[in-house]
């Protein structure tokens, strides 16, 4: 009888893994054959990710409508069977997330083949991260209800709970009202299309490229690679430059600092030289024209144009470096310089007489020889 005892739960637990192994491994050549026949899309190769819970939940339910027949001890068989309900209700919470991420990866992935327009993957990228994360907090928290109402003390606080859900609602709301403006916000940036995964943005002065967005912040990946983490609700509160809606071509400007004799018209064919030769232009638009003068200097601006922001300051350094390394070698008085000469004044300006009795001169001529 001990024997017995000891076997039924062995037979039991062996042939529900035994039965689950045999299925999943059917189930995944299926998916196989069924990934190698129908290449166009990947939502048979994705849905091989959900192996693992498949079978954890094709175990628990084996299990758990079988363990009865193991004749355990009273408390035994009670204890087995709610951590049998347990792992199935988070399998199969699991097995759900993971099959709607591979729907849900499917459909992009068909989308992005089938479009050409940059920006609009990018919007379609970002609805389908932040609806992958509202599903999979959705899956967990109805998962995790579902794990605590099997204790029966749980069961039994449900009504008080629910008579309490209004006060414990508006007491929720009050002390989490910065994270739900950002929830909300995430939702007003996905489907509103204010900015995308993969956009070019300016936020506090700072240039960087959006690298994750989430229900409650955003990262921005700066061009010296730090990370900016900030919450949604900046975006939805303050401006911000975002250089990647509308159209991706941009206008650069390059300013110089120059003499009062800088050859203007040769530095135009120099600029017109150096755009044919980057291939970082796009061959749309350029110019040069002096835009402010003082004193000292002149303000020269040249402009030009590239399809993104990448480009665009690809083309605008090699303009810059270029047109300041012909200017030293071919036209070294163009560059800024301070003016040293002795002044010239109006005549019959009288300098007072020098203490030690010297005779007086004019401001415009010359010491006298032997004398300072």
């Amino acid at each position: 009888m001990e024997m017995e005892n000891v076997l039924r739960p062995l037979i039991v637990l062996g042939g529900a893994v035994v039965l689950t192994l045999l299925i999943g491994w059917a189930t995944d050549l299926l998916l196989r054959k069924a990934d190698a026949r129908h290449s166009e899309t990947p939502l048979w190769g994705l849905l091989r990710r959900g192996r693992i819970p498949y079978q954890l939940v094709l175990c628990a339910a084996l299990l758990r409508g079988s363990y009865d027949q193991a004749e355990l001890i009273l408390e035994h068989r009670v204890a087995v069977g709610r951590l049998l309900t347990l792992v199935l209700i988070g399998s199969a919470a699991w097995l759900v997330v993971r099959i709607a991420a591979a729907i849900v990866e499917s459909s992009y992935a068909r989308y992005a083949r089938g479009h050409t327009d940059a920006a609009r993957v990018r919007r379609v990228r970002t609805q389908v991260s932040l609806i992958m994360r509202v599903v999979t907090a959705i899956v967990g928290v109805v998962a995790a209800a579902a794990m605590l109402l099997t204790f029966p003390a749980m069961r039994a606080a449900g009504a008080s709970l629910l008579a309490s859900a209004g006060v414990l609602g508006i007491v929720a709301g009050v002390a989490a009202q910065s994270t739900l403006s950002n929830m909300f916000a995430g939702l007003q940036i996905a489907f509103g299309d204010m900015v995308r995964l993969g956009d070019t943005v300016v936020v506090d002065g700072e240039w960087g490229t959006v690298e994750e967005i989430t229900l409650t912040f955003l990262t921005v990946r700066t061009w010296d690679e730090r990370r900016i983490t900030m919450p949604v609700s900046y975006f939805t509160s303050k401006p911000f430059e975002n250089w990647s809606r509308g159209t991706p071509q941009m206008t650069g400007i390059v300013f110089w600092h120059l003499d009062h004799s800088a050859p203007i018209e040769p530095m135009r064919e120099k600029l017109r030289d150096i755009l044919r030769e980057c291939a970082a232009w796009d061959g749309r638009d350029y110019s040069l024209v002096v835009t402010d003068a003082t004193p000292n200097t002149i303000q020269v601006r040249a402009l030009m144009t590239a399809k993104d922001s990448d480009d665009v300051w690809k083309v605008r350094v090699t303009v810059r470096e270029q047109m300041i390394t012909w200017l030293s070698s071919e036209h070294p008085y163009a560059l800024p310089r301070v003016n040293t000469a002795d002044a010239v004044l109006p005549p019959d300006v009288i300098v007072p007489a020098p203490a030690d009795g010297t005779a007086t001169r004019r401001l415009h001529e010359p010491p006298r020889p032997g004398r300072i």
